[in-house]
């Protein structure tokens, strides 16, 4: 099973639709920057994380924003509740994690860093 992870906290996957359709595209964290393309009907994107350790993702998800891709966008796999700030930043809507990771890092670390609008770098610099 999976966990989705919004700003609200954990949540069952609401998505309905496989993957690799016409309307969803599951990209791994090695798809090529240059070669990232989407179809305007595509209405949600996942984006691997294999490692907690691998931010490609992010610049994955900055990219496709930054490219115009206004659906749906998930983090998938070993996203930690540290990095969520960094995911919602980037462009990511939400985060897909597993059972296990879920136990290890309860919805209240992840509710921690729902704030993530607040605190950045650029806050504190204006404040």
């Amino acid at each position: 099973m999976s966990i989705i992870v919004t700003d609200a906290g954990f949540a069952p996957d609401d998505w309905s639709a496989g993957f690799e359709t016409e309307t969803a595209l599951d990209l791994p964290s090695d798809t090529d920057p240059e070669a990232l393309e989407f179809d305007a009907d595509t209405q949600m994107i996942r984006v691997d994380f294999p490692s907690f350790a691998d931010g490609r993702g992010f610049t994955l998800a900055r990219l496709l924003r930054l490219r115009g891709y206004k659906g749906r966008l998930r983090a998938k796999g070993h996203v930690i509740s540290d990095q969520y700030a960094m995911a919602r930043r980037s462009g990511f809507d939400e985060v897909e994690i597993s059972d296990e990771l879920a136990a290890r890092q309860p919805e209240a670390e992840w509710l921690f860093r729902s704030n993530w609008q607040q605190h950045d770098y650029q806050s504190r610099m204006r404040g």
